[in-house]
């Protein structure tokens, strides 16, 4: 089985993170720190603070911009659930907004109409690997929270995604662009990342204010670290391969992802049928070629609301293929090969 996702882990991640193991020193440490300078580089930043995961990144963002109880924020409904929880767990109200046909992110018109004098904030995804232009979302006059988990690498007019909102949150899960099982991170203006720094940790504190244990541990830091500096070689990978389905499915009937230059870095490669796709799942899994919807479930069928006319259409009609780097040349022909085979091409 070809899997939908795979980490790309070389000798050196796992000589990285054998040397933290045998210093003995296992918890939040000096490879942390490292790790947070590097990624504050990489995307022009002045700051950044790691964390446990992505979903903690959310929650410590949405915080350090004083989101609480009476506040709303406004997320997409075609994402994953994490934006909700994060959203919930500060004690605000998650306003759904839905999809764009062209990003795959929260439409900025629908959010828009969905602004009220409550809305405190805005999650903007990059979804799938395409970096958006956020100047319609910092238009509606509220913070912006970038959602990079799917975009480190990912460039808007010669500079790194992450760097255009109030704040912005990375993703380290096993799936993501850098994995190191689990882990994330909030980057931006120095002065708000020291408020995650602050939360994130409960221990020897001299108030009892409102904290939580959202630490990194040294060793995920170490595979981390070892990911980033290989970041540009995944992200010309990712390319390479969203170049070939580009080629090998031209003809065949489905939607292709926009040839969006260096501001898409491919962490899904969605494609827009016109037939169900659990019925190409299917068919390419009995190929030995694992696929999945791009999106679990839109939040908006969770909650039995209408009205996200767009997003029910992505849901019906998007499917994810294989797209990683250590997904071999011949993985890639057998995946172009079942799909046009499973479109009848």
């Amino acid at each position: 089985m070809i899997p939908h996702a795979r980490p790309s882990i070389a000798e050196e991640d796992v000589e990285r993170v054998a040397a933290v193991v045998r210093s003995g020193q296992l918890a939040q440490g000096p490879e942390v720190a490292a790790l947070e300078r590097e990624l504050a580089a990489r995307l022009r930043v002045e700051a950044a603070a790691v964390v446990a995961s992505g979903s903690a990144a959310l929650e410590l963002a949405l915080r350090a911009l004083d989101v609480g109880g009476g506040h709303e924020v406004l997320i997409p409904t075609y994402v994953c659930d994490a934006l909700h929880h994060a959203v919930v767990r500060c004690g605000a109200a998650p306003v759904l907004v839905d999809a764009d046909p062209a990003t795959l992110s929260l439409s900025a018109k629908d959010a828009e109409a969905r602004l009220t004098p409550r809305t405190r904030a805005v999650i903007v995804p990059h979804a799938f690997g395409l970096a958006i232009d956020l100047a319609p979302f910092v238009a509606l006059g509220v913070p912006v929270i970038e959602d990079c988990a799917q975009a480190l690498g990912a460039e808007v007019d010669g500079r790194p995604a992450g760097g255009a909102g109030a704040l912005a949150v990375c993703s380290f899960y096993a799936t993501k662009l850098i994995a190191a099982g689990e882990g994330g991170a909030v980057v931006g203006p120095a002065a708000l990342v020291r408020r995650v720094r602050e939360t994130r940790d409960y221990d020897e504190r001299q108030t009892l204010a409102p904290r939580t244990n959202a630490k990194l541990t040294d060793m995920q830091a170490a595979l981390a670290r070892s990911q980033l500096a290989r970041l540009d070689a995944f992200v010309a990978r990712r390319r390479a391969i969203a170049a070939c389905y580009r080629a090998r499915l031209g003809r065949a009937a489905c939607r292709l992802p926009p040839d969006a230059g260096r501001r898409h870095v491919y962490h899904r490669f969605v494609v827009g049928l016109e037939r169900d796709p659990a019925q190409i799942e299917a068919m390419l899994g009995a190929r030995g070629i694992a696929a999945r919807r791009p999106v679990f479930r839109p939040g908006h069928r969770a909650l039995g609301l209408a009205g996200y006319d767009e997003a029910e259409r992505l849901w019906s009609t998007a499917l994810s293929i294989p797209c990683y780097p250590a997904l071999t040349d011949g993985e890639v022909d057998r995946v172009a090969d079942g799909l046009l085979a499973a479109l009848g091409a």
